[in-house]
């Protein structure tokens, strides 16, 4: 089992999680974080980390498709193991639904 980050993060971009991940696999994209499923140690502590509740178990309906897109993008952006400041737009679009529209592929500065 792994954790995923779903379209919840998008636009929020909260880090609070990569703080507690013992093994780093959280990466940084412009407006996203993404866990790496292989890295992943499935330790849990991340999840309730999420003030977006962007994080969710792999063995909930529908993930499939969330543990490639975090897969994908984990292999195409840097690392992060600092907590920074979420988006300027993370108040308006926590809880939002249909953030796909609003994602971005460019990578974060990670870090």
């Amino acid at each position: 089992m792994t954790y995923i980050v779903n379209d919840a993060c998008i636009a929020c971009k909260y880090t609070d999680c990569v703080e507690v991940c013992p093994v780093d696999c959280f990466y940084e994209g412009e407006n996203m974080l993404v866990i790496h499923p292989d890295e992943c140690i499935d330790c849990g502590v991340c999840e309730p980390e999420c003030p977006a509740d962007a994080i969710r178990p792999d063995t909930e309906p529908g993930m499939e498709k969330w543990v490639e897109f975090n897969r994908k993008y984990s292999e195409l952006w840097p690392v992060i193991i600092t907590k920074k400041d979420p988006l300027p737009t993370a108040e308006e679009m926590d809880g939002k639904e249909g953030k796909m529209e609003f994602f971005s592929e460019k990578p974060g500065e990670g870090g």
